[in-house]
């Protein structure tokens, strides 16, 4: 009996860790973009295609910059250089298109190295 709950507790709580594990990621994840909600600079453009969705900053300043989707995916808080690019996720064969670029909070970035 003692054998038998061995073998069912160390499973149960590997499961329970992970799924723990796993909330905190996804309760992580929106406060990850922190976008401001007001919109890019018009002097940073995005490029999309089914594949990837290509930002161009041309700005004088370096900006911090997400992408907003139409069915509202998550996408990472970037920062761009002066003429530089960062590279998202395109529309897919589902149709998921950018409907804009809002600005983010700096101290979150994932920073581009496209």
């Amino acid at each position: 009996m003692a054998t038998l709950l061995k073998r069912i507790s160390r499973p149960v709580a590997l499961t329970a860790t992970a799924a723990a594990g796993l909330l905190t990621v996804l309760t992580a994840s929106p406060a990850a973009t922190a976008a401001t909600e007001s919109p890019a600079p018009e002097c940073v453009q995005y490029f999309q295609s089914w594949r990837y969705t290509d930002v161009f900053n041309g700005c004088d300043a370096t900006v911090a910059v997400t992408v907003e989707y139409t069915n509202g995916q998550w996408a990472p808080c970037r920062l761009i250089e002066p003429n530089g690019w960062a590279t998202f996720a395109g529309y897919g064969t589902d149709g998921n298109y950018v409907t804009g670029l809002l600005t983010c909070d700096p101290a979150l970035v994932t920073t581009s190295n496209a």
